[in-house]
């Protein structure tokens, strides 16, 4: 699998995979012009779409109406290193569910692809294919 983020000036990145493309940018008051998400909201907003597709499978599953379904998320940022720190997670179904379906729900929500993705982290090799030296540095692994 693979996608593309792509500059296209000043701080905005077009991020492609397939057919689909998302913008990046940074706020204003951060020298971007807030042509989109920036990358940390994306991510979080990744967490938040990813959790709210696996509730809604399961509510399908269960006869339970998705219309209303909606996932909230809230974050804070944390240092050495900079990076997000917490996300809090608000599940909200405007209909009520059985008390036996919300536990089921709730492990459910924890199973998501992309928070899954995080607990347990994956290897992030990056490296540099540079046209000037023409050929490829490794920068190390990071996770």
């Amino acid at each position: 699998m693979r996608l593309t983020a792509t500059y296209r000036g000043g701080t905005r990145y077009d991020i492609i995979s397939g057919k689909h493309c998302v913008i990046t940018d940074q706020p204003v008051d951060d020298s971007g012009m807030d042509a989109g998400m920036s990358p940390v909201e994306l991510f979080v907003g990744s967490v938040a779409s990813c959790v709210a597709y696996f509730v809604g499978q399961f509510c399908g599953r269960h006869n339970i109406p998705r219309d209303g379904l909606a996932v909230h998320a809230d974050w804070d940022m944390a240092e050495q290193p900079h990076r997000v720190g917490r996300i809090d997670i608000t599940i909200h179904l405007p209909h009520s569910i059985p008390a036996e379906l919300k536990e089921r729900l709730l492990k459910v929500a924890h199973g998501c692809t992309v928070h899954q993705s995080i607990a347990t982290a994956p290897n992030i090799e990056i490296t540099l294919n540079s046209p000037v030296s023409g050929g490829t540095t490794s920068a190390g692994t990071y996770a």
